[in-house]
């Protein structure tokens, strides 16, 4: 068996990869590895999903698995990632499950594990739980019978709690402000036109009718077409796109114009700098984000500290240095002070906060950062690890680096969810990057072609 986990948990072609016994499995360690022992009453998890069809198959075998090991299970359904993380937190469950492959195709799908209070998990931890299913460790144990098997409940009103909670952490109201929310007919659906709403905007929300097959479907943060179309259709303020599970937020500007999560960022961290809520004058990024970020918050003497790709990385920096925001380019936010996790939806509030509390457009507060030309090539491999490190790929990128010198930069890395190795490039001039990112790229797709 290879590496299960990736930079956001497990993933793979529901019912092919990530099957239900690879989920029962997975389930079983899980409680093994992250319920206390020393208890006096049963372990508790909280089990969530996206909008996905298969999530409901997944859904019953992680049910299964928590519950013959002796865990209670409040199922509270379709709901965003961070909202699990939420009310794992809220009802001081032992352990979390999310069923969702996030921006993934809906082939896809995915188990995120949370531990106590709502956190990622580290990546020992990860790996005792692989190890577990690895050895079939999973099935070597004493099952509870009787009186001791897990009893499930549903949480009914678990997207009102959450939606409460975020539009209590906003210090300034919506009104005037008109938004179109791509919800990628996911999980944001159902809560982020009511947030929104809420918190006194006026939405218009698109691809919010998940049937169980379209969600990310030409939608959502991948896919910001439609967005900005509606936006200008519509006169709106500004576009707010979500991605399957909600963890990101990406924006339009009202002329259409896409906001990136480092220029989102950057909006957040001047807000909270302005507000003394800005931890050490501190942003945690990773090595993802844009020259041009690094640049604006220097000039606005702020500290940028650069994490591995993947806000699970973002989130432990955020952790261990005390720090206050922090997130990704792909639209992945952090805020610790009140969210354990990514949250989109919290950061659509926030953003909007913001324009409301200054007066400014979005493309006002955005310029703030001038962004370096960055091409991005996802290149499907056989096997990403290869196709990263082949001698010629590794020369190429240091003939690369040689000629770029202090005026732009390569990153080369496999995905942690999907057969791709990702290869950025920025540059002076836009040509420039997509030329030598185009380079390594073939090399990355004769160093290991698809099979």
């Amino acid at each position: 068996m290879g590496r299960l986990f990736g930079t956001d948990g497990v993933r793979g072609r529901a019912n092919a990869d990530l099957t239900p016994e690879l989920a029962l499995a997975l389930a079983v360690a899980a409680a093994h590895t992250l319920a206390e022992t020393d208890r006096s009453h049963p372990p508790l998890a909280v089990v969530g999903r996206d909008t996905r069809a298969s999530g409901e198959m997944l859904e019953a075998a992680v049910v299964a698995g928590l519950t013959s090991a002796g865990a209670n299970v409040v199922r509270v359904g379709v709901l965003p990632t961070p909202a699990v993380a939420f009310l794992t937190a809220e009802a001081k469950a032992d352990l979390g499950v999310m069923l969702s492959a996030s921006h993934n195709p809906m082939p896809d799908n995915g188990i995120k594990l949370f531990a106590a209070g709502g956190h990622k998990l580290p990546d020992e931890i990860e790996m005792q739980i692989e190890a577990a299913v690895e050895t079939n460790a999973t099935t070597a144990w004493d099952r509870p019978i009787g009186a001791g098997v897990g009893r499930v409940h549903d949480l009914l009103d678990g997207a009102d709690h959450y939606v409460q909670h975020l539009v209590g952490t906003v210090g300034h109201r919506l009104e005037g402000i008109k938004v179109v929310v791509d919800c990628a007919n996911g999980a944001a659906a159902e809560v982020a036109p009511v947030a929104y709403r809420e918190a006194g905007a006026e939405v218009i929300a698109i691809h919010a009718e998940p049937d169980g097959l379209n969600i990310n479907d030409d939608c959502g943060s991948n896919h910001i077409e439609a967005l900005r179309a509606a936006v200008v259709e519509h006169g709106a303020h500004l576009g707010i796109a979500h991605d399957g599970d909600a963890d990101r937020c990406l924006a339009v500007t009202a002329d259409g114009d896409e906001v990136d999560g480092d220029q989102v960022m950057a909006i957040l961290a001047l807000a909270m700098r302005d507000a003394g809520t800005l931890t050490q004058d501190t942003l945690v990024a990773t090595v993802m984000s844009n020259l041009g970020l690094r640049l604006a918050m220097s000039a606005q003497g702020i500290r940028l500290i650069e994490t591995k790709v993947g806000d699970r990385y973002v989130l432990e920096e955020l952790r261990a240095s005390g720090l206050a925001l922090g997130g990704e380019q792909s639209g992945h936010i952090v805020m610790p002070a009140h969210a354990t996790t990514g949250d989109g939806v919290l950061t659509g509030l926030h953003l909007m906060a913001r324009m409301a509390a200054t007066g400014q457009s979005l493309a006002e507060l955005a310029s703030v950062v001038t962004k370096l030309p960055q091409v991005l090539i996802n290149v499907p491999v056989g096997d990403r690890t290869i196709g990263a490190a082949a001698p010629a790929v590794r020369a190429e990128v240091e003939r690369a680096e040689a000629e770029l010198g202090e005026t732009g930069r390569v990153l080369l890395r496999p995905s942690g969810t999907e057969p791709l190795v990702r290869v950025m490039v920025e540059a002076a001039t836009e040509a420039t990057a997509r030329a030598v990112a185009e380079r390594i790229a073939e090399l990355v797709r004769t160093a290991s072609p698809v099979a």
